[in-house]
């Protein structure tokens, strides 16, 4: 099968401009308003026919193909493996080993399909009335009938799209880290599982799923399922990631420092005024907010999957932007890239795949096009830009493969 990579004929669009108030047909006819305060993070929603009429974009045997490839993260999982109850393996696989598989009880991912396939990565703007930072990425999952990845929860939100076939969803418990857990098997499978209510989605449906949640599908025949998921940083990531930015930012020859010292009765004592001193250098490199703004936002934008990243291998000229400029030729965002921004005082702090630009506020209309917009001509995206520094980082962003052109 040839690798759905980067399909760039296709006309200039613009994201979906959200109005909160407005009812979406995605959302049942709520409005995103009402979704936010009633559902997200909280309870469970299905919106039978949230997109009528939808036809999956990719075929099952697309989706093999792609788990062939070894840049492609993907799974597999049998309810009843060799090894036991719920055997994940991950890939890439081989045709053989689909051929091998049975007729029933089991089931396979491809994650990050948004990167690979452009209209999957249409499908996602829809969803844009949930900040884009929180995007994770858009997983398929196929299975057939009775395949499963077992009762469980996930850390993160989820809006699951029934694409094809029939599966149906339980409901579970609330849960946490000491929830129980089946033994035997590397999958966090509840041992315990309580249904609160269940569903049968069929071709359109929508179930979206709160963090925490206990759910638990399960395949009626041939089906497979779009999952568009929402990450959210653990304390743990934000702690670690976030002291490690700032040990390689700050001065490795700066010490603590106490001129002031004065003697004590008891040497031994470690006096208020030290906690006092080193709650002054903490809070000197924490309590800075352009710190942890650069750092989220380089954090944030990670590439999930550099591979869908790849760097021009000739080098890309001023030359050749002019000449793409005369040509006035469409650009647009790697399907696999992330980008985000943040105002900081007077600057624009611009995010593209873990590296960070700071632009001068009046090139912010440049960058909100930018990250809004999924294909327009260079001449639009450039227009009332007269800062040197965008003409070449446009060319950078070219050169590197955060952006393409048709």
């Amino acid at each position: 099968m040839t690798l759905l990579i980067y399909s760039i004929q296709q006309l200039p669009s613009k994201d979906i401009d959200m109005n909160l108030k407005t009812p979406l047909p995605l959302l049942g006819g709520i409005t995103a308003e009402r979704f936010i305060k009633e559902y997200w993070q909280k309870k469970p929603l299905l919106i039978r026919q949230a997109i009528p009429g939808f036809e999956c974009p990719v075929s099952a045997d697309e989706l093999a193909g792609l788990a062939l490839e070894e840049e492609i993260e993907s799974r597999m999982v049998s309810k009843n493996g060799k090894s036991g109850h719920w055997e994940p393996k991950n890939g890439p696989f081989t045709e053989e080993d689909f051929a091998s598989m049975p007729k029933s009880n089991w089931t396979f991912l491809i994650q990050q399909l948004d990167a690979w396939v452009p209209e999957i990565n249409e499908l996602r703007q829809q969803f844009n009335f949930i900040p884009n930072w929180r995007f994770d990425d858009v997983m398929a999952s196929y299975s057939v009938d009775g395949g499963s990845v077992g009762p469980h929860y996930d850390q993160y939100d989820v809006f699951i799209i029934q694409a094809e076939g029939k599966r149906l969803w339980r409901i579970g418990q609330q849960c946490d880290e000491n929830s129980p857990q089946l033994e035997g098997t590397p999958l966090r499978i509840l041992s315990e599982f309580h249904e609160s209510e269940s569903w049968v989605l069929e071709a359109g449906d929508m179930l979206y799923i709160p963090p925490n949640i206990a759910h638990y599908g399960i395949a009626q025949g041939e089906s497979i399922n779009l999952s568009i998921g929402y990450k959210a940083p653990t304390h743990t990531q934000i702690l670690s990631h976030f002291t490690d930015y700032l040990l390689e930012h700050v001065n490795p020859y700066s010490i603590y420092e106490d001129a002031d010292l004065k003697p004590q009765d008891h040497p031994n004592e470690i006096t208020d005024t030290v906690f006092s001193k080193l709650n002054q250098v903490l809070n000197q490199h924490t309590q800075n907010p352009e710190n942890l703004k650069r750092w989220f936002g380089e954090f944030n934008t990670s590439p999930k999957n550099e591979s869908c990243i790849q760097a021009l291998e000739s080098s890309f000229t001023k030359e050749d932007l002019e000449d793409l400029i005369s040509q006035n030729v469409i650009i647009c965002r790697n399907e696999g890239s992330r980008f985000a921004y943040t105002k900081s005082g007077q600057s624009i702090l611009f995010f593209v795949d873990g590296q960070s630009f700071e632009l001068h506020e009046n090139n912010l209309n440049f960058v909100q096009t930018l990250c809004d917009t999924r294909g327009l001509s260079i001449k639009q995206l450039l227009a009332g830009s007269n800062d040197s520094t965008i003409k070449q980082l446009v060319q950078d962003l070219l050169q590197n493969g955060n952006l393409y052109h048709d």
